[in-house]
Parts: structure tokens; C-alpha cells; sequence
């Protein structure tokens, strides 16, 4: 089961998710797979940005320090709610916690923090392209000079969540050079030229996006 955790190695400018080892109930190949994916999202929104120490194991106390600082947001209150009251410890009430998680993060925008973590990856000039926004506004949205439209942070969103998948295969350069490489899965275009257009994330085009890189999820990595 170690052999799982060294494969899923998340490499981020403000931090680094390296699992070596794994306790119960995380020991279960599904329950870590679930886990690693909550992980991986609420790093790609920034929400684990005030981590002391990183994420080395997942263990029960390494999910409570993983809820706390998503609670800090407001996503999840219930789950959290639920393990503190120690009836989350076995096996299936764990991976419906990890499914519960995941689902409150997708449905839940935070461009407060999710901001900086995508322009410490994607950059300035890559960041507004992808969310059809100027480069002047943009930086006004990490100063929080402006509040961040609502169709302008389901994009950041959007763009969040489909870091969550690429980190688990790709480092940073190699994320930015993902939405600008030309795939055959796409019938030979960019996943970067269906972002345009002030793209709204529910509709087609969007979500074949980021299905192609959530496939890479369950992908070896190198």
C-alpha cells in the first residue's frame, strides 16, 4: 500500500504533499485514492496554504488537520462536526466523509485564497487568459482591492479544481504547458482553447477539460 502513497506525490510552490506512510482506516487503496483526491483539491485552492509542516502522512489526526483548515473557509462544518464527535473512525464512514468532502469542495469558489495558489503555478499573463480577465483586474483580485465577479471566480474555481488533477502528474512547468498542448483526446486541440469566451464551467466543452485531466488521477506518475 506504501507503494500507492509514493506514487501520488503533489509538488506546489507554497507547499508539498509527499505521503510515505499511511494508517487506518487510509490504508485501504479506495479510502487513500479518496482521500488523496480531498487533498489534492483543497490544495489547489489554497485552503492548506497554513499547514505548518507540510502533509507526510495520512493518518485520522492528518484528516482533522485537513478539515480544520478547510473549516476556516466554511466548507464542510458538518463533517467536521461528525469526526469530532468520534463517530468517524471506521472505514465506510470515513469514505463517505472523503465523497462528502470532495463534493463540498467542488460546489464551494473561494477566490480569496484561491488566487494565489493558481498564480503562484500558472502566472500572471496564464491565469487572466484562462479566466477572460485583463491582467490589470487580475492583479486587483490578488490584492483583493476588487471582489472577484461571481462568473469570473466559478472560472478560477473551475481552473482549481482541474490543478487538483494535474498535480499528481505534472510539476508546475509542466502544468502551464498542459492547457497550451495540443491533444488527441481533443481531436488535436489545446485544452487551453476551449477556455475562451468568458467559458462558463457547466457547459460542454468546459467539463471535457476537465475530464481529461482528472483521468490523469489514476494515471502512474514519473
Amino acid at each position: 500500500m506504501l507503494a500507492l502513497a509514493e506514487r501520488v506525490d503533489y509538488h506546489w510552490n507554497m507547499s508539498a504533499i509527499r505521503i510515505r506512510s499511511l494508517d487506518a482506516p487510509f490504508d485501504s487503496p479506495a479510502i487513500a485514492r479518496k482521500a488523496m483526491g480531498a487533498i489534492s483539491r483543497a490544495e489547489a485552492m489554497g485552503l492548506l496554504v497554513g499547514l505548518r509542516g507540510g502533509i507526510d502522512r495520512l493518518d485520522l489526526p492528518t484528516f482533522r488537520r485537513l478539515l480544520d483548515a478547510i473549516s476556516m473557509a466554511g466548507i464542510g462544518p458538518a463533517l467536521i462536526a461528525d469526526l469530532r464527535a468520534g463517530r468517524g473512525t471506521d472505514a465506510k464512514r470515513i469514505a463517505k466523509a472523503l465523497d462528502g468532502l470532495q463534493d463540498a469542495l467542488a460546489g464551494s469558489p473561494s477566490p480569496g485564497t484561491e488566487w494565489p495558489q493558481l498564480e503562484s503555478v500558472l502566472g500572471c499573463d496564464l491565469l487572466a487568459r484562462l479566466t477572460c480577465v485583463s491582467p490589470s483586474s487580475l492583479r486587483r483580485y490578488l490584492r483583493s482591492a476588487r471582489v472577484t465577479p461571481d462568473d469570473v471566480a466559478a472560472r478560477a474555481h473551475f481552473l482549481a479544481l482541474v490543478l487538483g488533477h494535474l498535480a499528481g502528474a505534472y510539476n508546475d512547468i509542466g502544468i502551464r504547458r498542459w492547457f497550451d498542448r495540443k491533444r488527441s483526446h481533443l481531436q488535436g486541440r489545446s485544452p487551453g482553447s476551449f477556455l475562451v469566451g468568458r467559458w462558463n464551467p457547466d457547459n460542454a466543452e468546459p467539463r471535457r477539460i476537465l475530464a481529461l485531466a482528472e483521468a490523469l488521477q489514476d494515471a502512474p506518475t514519473t
